[in-house]
């Protein structure tokens, strides 16, 4: 993938590309019209194919035969997301796990900051926080005490998140393709039991190899490289994107108008994040040394 601009420019570019381009998941995944667990399943195993088709190459391969615990790791945090994720959505309002979902740049944060040792800049703190409150704005009102068990599912989706992230943060050359395959193919085989996956109609099937085969694969591996160049926090408050962006993906092609709220608070996150983003780039650009023409 090639982008232009490097350092921390690249890793922003990167993770915001990633997370537009994840954020039609939710859209999508109201496209495919079936059961959860067949959503699971093969986007899990397009993604294994698609991406394992790419790793075959002994190069890519090697990098996870050095980092074996660290490889099978980030794999397995990338199942949890991805399966946890559309349980929770299964077992709770959306507005919950979305809300939820928004404390994976804390997680992030947390683990960099007591697992790597590596310093959270107080900017990112304070975007964390003023994000946080752009996303609860957004769903005043719709939380309920209903769906214990979905909301569980969103925390340790948001966990795993936060988790993955700095984990991939730690280990910078671990080749991020076949981590992304092997998480799809775990999630694949967890949901196998419970999918009825060749009972779907041609629509669903369309639209699941769209998301299979390009938009997932797209999305988390733009996202998990720009943690070459982001500290993970930084790379996790791109996520709330996708609920502002879903949102109006929504909106345009399926008509469901969002309420005031959604575009008050997601106004304060796209600014949160756009302010956080500047003052990232001017602080890297101070530190690198002027030249003399």
């Amino acid at each position: 993938m090639f982008f232009p601009i490097h350092g921390h420019g690249r890793g922003l570019a990167m993770a915001a590309a990633g997370v537009t381009v994840l954020s039609f998941d939710s859209l999508l995944v109201r496209l495919a019209a079936t059961d959860g667990w067949n959503i699971i399943f093969w986007r899990g195993a397009l993604m294994a194919l698609s991406l394992g088709l790419l790793c075959l190459s002994g190069r890519r391969l090697a990098t996870l035969k050095e980092n074996p615990a660290a490889a099978l790791c980030s794999a397995i945090t990338l199942a949890i997301t991805s399966s946890l994720f559309v349980l929770a959505v299964m077992n709770t309002k959306v507005a919950n796990v979305v809300v939820i979902l928004s404390a994976a740049p804390l997680f992030a944060a947390i683990f960099t900051r007591y697992f790597l040792r590596e310093a959270v800049a107080m900017r990112t703190w304070l975007a964390i926080l003023a994000a946080m409150a752009g996303m609860l704005i957004v769903f005043a009102g719709s939380l309920s005490s209903e769906g214990l068990l979905g909301d569980m599912y969103a925390v340790i989706a948001a966990a795993a998140v936060g988790g993955n992230l700095t984990l991939l943060r730690r280990h910078p050359k671990l080749d991020r393709l076949p981590l992304i395959a092997i998480g799809g193919g775990l999630s694949a085989l967890t949901a196998w039991p419970m999918a009825t996956p060749f009972a779907l109609t041609t629509q669903s099937y369309g639209v699941l190899a769209l998301m299979g085969l390009l938009q997932m694969p797209l999305a988390t591996a733009l996202i998990n490289n720009a943690t070459r160049h982001l500290p993970s926090a930084e790379v996790a408050l791109f996520y709330l994107i996708e609920a502002v962006f879903g949102t109006l993906w929504v909106w345009y092609w399926l008509d469901e108008q969002p309420p005031q709220a959604t575009l008050l608070g997601g106004s304060l996150i796209l600014l949160t994040l756009f302010i956080n983003a500047w003052l990232g780039l001017r602080g890297t650009a101070r530190r690198l040394p002027s030249h003399p023409l």
